[in-house]
Order: C-alpha cells, then sequence, then structure tokens
C-alpha cells in the first residue's frame, strides 16, 4: 500500500482542505473525505480537484455524503442515519492517499465515538493543520496531547496563515512536535497560486519519503 496521510485540525474552517488539496497534488495522490457534512455549497472533494488540477478519478467518494453542515453524528442523526465504521476501511487505490477530517479531532461521528477513534484504527501518520491566529497555541498543544495519548503517529503541524513565529516556535517546542512548514493565505487563491507557495514553504521529502522519484 502506497504512503497515506490523515489531514487533521486543530478546529474547523482553518484551511485543511486548501492544504490537502497543495499536499495531494505534490503527491500526484488521490484524495478522500471519508464524511462529508454539508452539500449546499461546494463540496471539499470539489474544491479539492478544482486547486490540485487532479482528475476527478483521483477523487475517492465520499462515504458519507451527509446534508447539514453540522458535526457529523447530528447531521447523519437529521438524515436518519448512524456512521458505521465498518464502512470506512481505508481504500487502496495504489497511489498515495490524502485523508481529510471533519473538524477537529474530538468531533463526534456517533453519538459513541470520535473522529479520534476512527484514525486511531487506521494507524496513519496525522498532519496537524493549525491557524496561525490568536488561540492557536491552546488548540495545538491540546490536540498534539490527544494524539500522543493515544500513542498515534503524528508527522508534523503544518501551520495556515500569516507568519506568527512565537506562536509557531512555542507549539513546535512545547508540543515537541516536527514544524512541516507554513502554508500563507493566497489572495487570488488558484491552482497555480497554491502549488507555487506549497513548494515555497513545504519540502517534498518530508511526505513522500517512500515515494519513487
Amino acid at each position: 500500500m502506497r504512503p497515506c496521510f490523515i489531514v487533521a485540525g486543530t478546529d474547523t474552517d482553518i484551511g485543511k482542505t486548501v492544504f490537502s488539496a497543495a499536499l495531494v497534488r505534490a503527491l500526484d495522490g488521490a484524495y478522500w473525505k471519508p464524511v462529508q457534512a454539508g452539500l449546499t455549497d461546494e463540496t471539499d472533494a470539489k474544491v479539492v480537484q478544482r486547486l490540485s488540477g487532479l482528475s476527478q478519478d483521483r477523487m475517492l467518494p465520499e462515504a458519507y455524503r451527509l446534508s447539514t453542515p453540522a458535526s457529523p453524528h447530528v447531521a447523519a442523526k437529521r438524515d436518519g442515519l448512524e456512521i458505521d465504521f465498518d464502512k470506512l476501511a481505508l481504500p487502496d487505490t495504489g497511489l498515495p492517499l490524502v485523508i481529510e477530517g471533519a473538524g477537529g479531532l474530538m468531533v463526534p461521528l456517533t453519538q459513541h465515538a470520535l473522529q479520534i477513534d476512527l484514525f486511531g484504527l487506521w494507524s496513519a501518520p496525522v498532519i496537524l493543520c493549525a491557524s496561525t491566529k490568536l488561540g492557536t497555541i491552546n488548540h495545538s498543544l491540546l490536540s498534539i496531547e490527544a494524539l500522543k495519548r493515544r500513542a498515534m503517529p503524528l508527522l508534523g503541524i503544518a501551520f495556515i496563515g500569516e507568519e506568527n513565529m512565537e506562536s509557531e516556535r512555542a507549539i513546535v517546542e512545547m508540543g515537541q512536535v516536527r514544524r512541516l512548514g507554513r502554508l500563507p493565505h493566497l489572495d487570488p487563491l488558484n491552482a497555480l497560486t497554491l502549488r507555487t507557495a506549497f513548494d515555497s514553504h513545504f519540502r517534498r521529502a518530508d511526505f513522500a519519503a517512500e515515494i519513487p522519484s
């Protein structure tokens, strides 16, 4: 099985979908959003396809497409169903796989299970995306602690936003986690500007040691 990475966030709406698009393009891989909550706007898979420039067949179909933009356990209940972990086995596409979670690590997927519980079953390395805005130290260190307490593999942290050297340093040193890089906010945001920014701020080798050049 080719390399597989879980892209998780310290919170919702911090930019992990944009980061996922940049990463899957850099790895020339496939993208999977297992649980999509909210279908009225452009779904995360469609955003990733647009920003990565990859073909539709690289966007794996969601296991659950929930109508309401809410916590997955609530959105599933409103749709009259319950998320079943047995239906969320890791797909093997023969390509590097980027999996994007729904919101933060502690988001409930069911009435009794959190998203971090599902990640633990997969045993794939986690890339933690963190905003550089006020409050990021607390959110990031709590997320790092949750992963480490469960002995889950943490590849490193990817910051998103404007440079905040003191906050970034505090998180890396106090959390004892690798800093993978920082993706700045982009205007305009498109496939070209995203590719250029990712290539300038991240090292492909940090993600792709097992992928032939």
